[in-house]
Parts: C-alpha cells; sequence; structure tokens
C-alpha cells in the first residue's frame, strides 16, 4: 500500500516538474521567463503545475488500482480527471487556459505510468508504458467524452472554432454524446485531423515518442536543459505545423512559420550565435500578433516529451 503510494505521488511529481521545465525554457512565442502574454505570465505556469498535482496523482492511482484488479479499465475515468485537472488549475491562478492541451496529453500518461510494473526506483519499460496508454485510451467511454467537453467548457480555450462534428461549441454535442454512445476515442478520431493533442491519442503519441523524446534525451546528453528544450520544441514545429496556430490563423501560415522553425534548426537553432539571433528575431515576429501565432500545441507536446524524460530518470 505504501509502495503504491509512493509511486502515484512519484508519477504525479514526473508530471508536474515537466511542465515546470517547459515554461522555463525561453521557447519562442510562448509563455516563458522572460515572455509573456496579456494577462498570463509565468507564475500562472507555475500555479498551475502544482494546481494539476493531486489530479495527476489520482491518475497514478488509478492505474495501479487497474493493475491490481481493484477497478477495471473502462472505469479509468479519463474524462473526469481531465476536468478535475482543468477545475483546480482554474481555480488556483488568474492568467486563464494555461495547461488544458498539456492535461489531456498527460492524464493517459498518468493513469499508464500507474499500471506499468516499475522497480523500486519507479523505473519502468517504456515498451509497456506505450502498450498502456493505447490501451487506456481505447477503453474511454461516452460519459469520458462528456466530462471532456465539461473540461473545455471550464477552461475556455481560443482557437477552438467550430468543428465539422459534435462541436464544443454546440450545446447539443454533449446529449448526442450519450445517446450515440460516441467514446471519447471516437471524439479525437474525429478531431485528428486538425487538431494534434487528438492525433496523438488516436496514434499513440508518435510525436511525443517517436521523434520528440529520442532528440530530447539526445539533446539533454550534448547542451544544457534550457537549450536542449528550444531545440526540441523548434524540431517538433519544424516537421509539424502547429494546429493552435492553423485553427486560428489558418493552416498555410501554419506552415510558414514550420519553414521558419526549419530553418533555425538548419543553422544550429539554439546552439549557435546565428540560431541565437534568429531564434530572437522569430520570437519578435511571432508576438507581433499578440497570441495569435503562439505554437500552444508543440508546447504541450515539448511538455509531454519531457515528462517522458522526467519519468526515465532525467533530473535537472
Amino acid at each position: 500500500m505504501v509502495q503504491s503510494c509512493q509511486k502515484a505521488i512519484h508519477i504525479s511529481r514526473c508530471l508536474q516538474l515537466a511542465i515546470l521545465l517547459e515554461v522555463s525554457a525561453d521557447k519562442p512565442g510562448n509563455v516563458n521567463f522572460t515572455a509573456s502574454f496579456e494577462g498570463t505570465r509565468k507564475e500562472h505556469f507555475f500555479a498551475s503545475a502544482v494546481a494539476a498535482g493531486p489530479t495527476f496523482q489520482e491518475a497514478a492511482k488509478r492505474g495501479i488500482q487497474i493493475a491490481n484488479g481493484q477497478r477495471v479499465i473502462n472505469d479509468a475515468g479519463l474524462g473526469e480527471l481531465v476536468k478535475l485537472g482543468v477545475r483546480d488549475v482554474m481555480e488556483w491562478q488568474r492568467g486563464g487556459n494555461t495547461i488544458l492541451g498539456t492535461v489531456m496529453l498527460f492524464i493517459p500518461i498518468g493513469v499508464a505510468a500507474g499500471m506499468t510494473p516499475t522497480d523500486e526506483k519507479f523505473s519502468m519499460n517504456f515498451k509497456l508504458l506505450r502498450s498502456n496508454i493505447e490501451a487506456i485510451i481505447h477503453a474511454s467511454t461516452a460519459i469520458d467524452s462528456v466530462h471532456l467537453y465539461e473540461a473545455i467548457d471550464i477552461a475556455m480555450p481560443n482557437g477552438l472554432n467550430q468543428a465539422p462534428e459534435l462541436s464544443v461549441n454546440d450545446p447539443a454535442s454533449k446529449q448526442r454524446l450519450i445517446t450515440e454512445n460516441i467514446t471519447l476515442y471516437q471524439v479525437f478520431d474525429i478531431a485528428k485531423d486538425y487538431d494534434d493533442i487528438c492525433s496523438e491519442w488516436i496514434h499513440n503519441y508518435p510525436i511525443t515518442f517517436d521523434e520528440a523524446y529520442p532528440y530530447l534525451m539526445e539533446q539533454l546528453e550534448k547542451v544544457d536543459q534550457n537549450t536542449a528544450v528550444i531545440n526540441t520544441f523548434l524540431k517538433i514545429l519544424a516537421q509539424h505545423p502547429d494546429t493552435f496556430i492553423a485553427r486560428k490563423a489558418g493552416i498555410e501560415k501554419a506552415k510558414e512559420i514550420s519553414a521558419e522553425a526549419k530553418k533555425i534548426l538548419e543553422i544550429g537553432g539554439a546552439t549557435t550565435t546565428a540560431g541565437k539571433t534568429a531564434i530572437a528575431k522569430f520570437d519578435h515576429n511571432l508576438r507581433k500578433a499578440g497570441n495569435h501565432y503562439n505554437p500552444g500545441t508543440t508546447a504541450d507536446i515539448t511538455a509531454t516529451t519531457l515528462a517522458l524524460c522526467i519519468l526515465d530518470g532525467y533530473r535537472p
């Protein structure tokens, strides 16, 4: 019992630390230690990381219960956990929606990490972790869908626009979710082509596990943490036009921003003088439109990548 409790606390700390390390890096176009948006500053992310801790711990606890046969996998409550996390985040800071996307990505990882056997140092097999993430997502229910929609109501994120099907802006959608028994997996399957957070869920986190995680781990062996996180952020952005930007400013603008990120990486990213100069200019250009060109989805995936590294033993 004590070991299970310690494991849940450990997993929560890993996820909380990932949020803190992500916001501490000087990523272009995002809130960080030296830059903010109107009404949203670094301290709002600090508060969010603290506020989300109990939900992350509960997610891991439920995963442990599933592994021990004390809870069925369909009763993991992914949607409820997202809603609980978002509710606490919004209650503990006044900076608006800070980490909705991050929480959505972290919850399946938290539950799956609880399900995955660990040694006395809480090390785990990442192949099994990823298999458990896939299992937990496929076991989602229509109730999870409703809770997720309620979480979005609480967070009130911008850039949602009108989805082609089951829009969160349509009051009738929640009733349809229950009446037609539409699971959260099915909801995200509908949205996967215009939201990379949904795409990560549906395709079992390919950007996070296959691209960003090995790249960040390699970077952390070569350069300081801040540089490693910035370069990883640019790597993700260069290869995947940010869907948050695409929904607000159009896919062509998102592709243009990704092309610029690729050019910066080609001249060394945050590891060279030329790259740093280009990043500063890039950051300035992204901020000229307020948060309209904020690569928010890329930041969420960067935080998730950091979570994997920390779960794998990385410490700052």
